[in-house]
């Protein structure tokens, strides 16, 4: 038995993790989200407020959806979503990003 919380490995060598890697590295902001998530839904509109079209991956019916997740975990440290990233670098979730838009710390990537 492994350990409470544990997660089972992730292959970052995988196409699942190229297709992660790639979607982060050649998009100005990346958002790996799903449809009815009210959090991620929260995270685009923000976005949305200031006229900037992110890159989203919707993983509900995706059928790599938790390969893509457990990836996420690896990177991010955490499988919820959204998991959003500006210039390759992971920024947070959805309260993460309305908390920098309310800031105005989301628009001043963008300038």
């Amino acid at each position: 038995m492994g350990a409470v919380g544990s997660r089972p490995a992730v292959n970052m060598s995988s196409a699942q993790a190229k297709f992660v890697k790639d979607t982060i590295a050649n998009n100005k902001v990346a958002i790996f989200s799903k449809t009815y998530c009210p959090y991620c839904t929260m995270a685009k509109e923000q976005f949305r407020k200031i006229d900037v079209e992110p890159t989203v991956v919707e993983l509900d019916g995706n059928p790599e959806a938790n390969a893509i997740q457990a990836i996420l975990g690896e990177i991010t440290g955490a499988t919820t979503v959204p998991r959003v990233f500006i210039d390759g670098k992971f920024v947070g979730g959805g309260t993460d990003i309305k908390r920098m838009y309310d800031q105005g710390t989301l628009q001043k990537h963008f300038q």
